[in-house]
């Protein structure tokens, strides 16, 4: 089992920064793939980036490509997820989710562990 706990969204700006956290408990991380994915109201469930705990490495759609990046903290077992320039087509909940021996370019639906999501609303 993987409890994730998300934090850190809000209200910013069209061209400003937010970091998302995403505190991960409950087992070893030896294998997990940890994501980040956003459904904005009346759209599908899309990844803005994946991130293989111990392997380093990570994979990033377009439409964020250059924008957001993941980091990880081990000692607290959190990962984040950096957004920069934001722009209004970015309003969306975001999630954190982990999944254990998949791809890092898997789909959300091969994630089994999910956070409770957290708003992030841009205004223009």
């Amino acid at each position: 089992q993987v409890q994730l706990v998300e934090s850190g969204g809000g209200l910013v700006q069209a061209g400003g920064s937010l970091r998302l956290s995403c505190a991960a408990s409950g087992r070893t991380f030896s294998g997990v793939v940890m994501g980040w994915f956003r459904q904005a109201p009346g759209k599908e469930r899309e990844s803005v980036g994946t991130f293989s705990w111990y392997g380093s490495r990570s994979y990033y759609p377009d439409s964020v490509k250059g924008r957001f990046t993941i980091s990880r903290d081990n000692a607290k077992n959190t990962v984040y997820l950096h957004l920069n320039s934001l722009k209004p087509e970015d309003t969306a909940v975001y999630y954190c989710a982990a999944g254990v021996g998949i791809s890092i370019a898997a789909t959300d639906r091969s994630f089994r562990y999910w956070g409770q999501g957290t708003q992030v609303t841009v205004s223009s």
